[in-house]
């Protein structure tokens, strides 16, 4: 290569990383807005963002005090129609768990003293 398009090459490449830069600042400006923390995952962001507005929408229109169960059934079945079965959602203010599951498919976040833990597990077919 020249030095034209060495340095071509160079400029893409920090142009490239400002891109990146700019995109987890904004994610967390946005998950900071929404009050949410991830404490932990192995979810693309895409799908924790999904994750995030959904409960954060189902949160906004429950009338009174939080419905856990109401608001785990529909998570989950806003995920399984969406990406897929087979989804599993836990909400709560206090609740342990040892869970395994698929690669990409897990998120463990907080917002206001709501917990969400959210995962999806491998479907197998049953032999007959």
């Amino acid at each position: 290569m020249d030095g034209a398009e060495l340095e071509l090459e160079r400029r893409s490449k920090f142009l490239s990383s400002l891109i990146q830069k700019k995109k987890a600042i904004e994610q967390q400006e946005k998950t900071e807005r929404l009050n949410i923390k991830v404490r932990a995952s192995d979810m693309p962001l895409a799908l924790q963002n999904k994750a995030f507005k959904c409960a954060r929408d189902l949160l906004d229109y429950m009338p009174g005090k939080l419905d856990s169960k109401r608001l785990a059934l529909a998570l989950k079945k806003e995920f399984d129609s969406t990406y897929g079965p087979a989804w599993h959602c836990i909400v709560g203010t206090s609740f342990r768990s040892y869970v395994t599951h698929s690669l990409g498919g897990f998120l463990y976040f907080s917002f206001d003293k709501v917990y969400i833990l959210l995962f999806k597990t491998a479907v197998e077919p049953l032999d007959h």
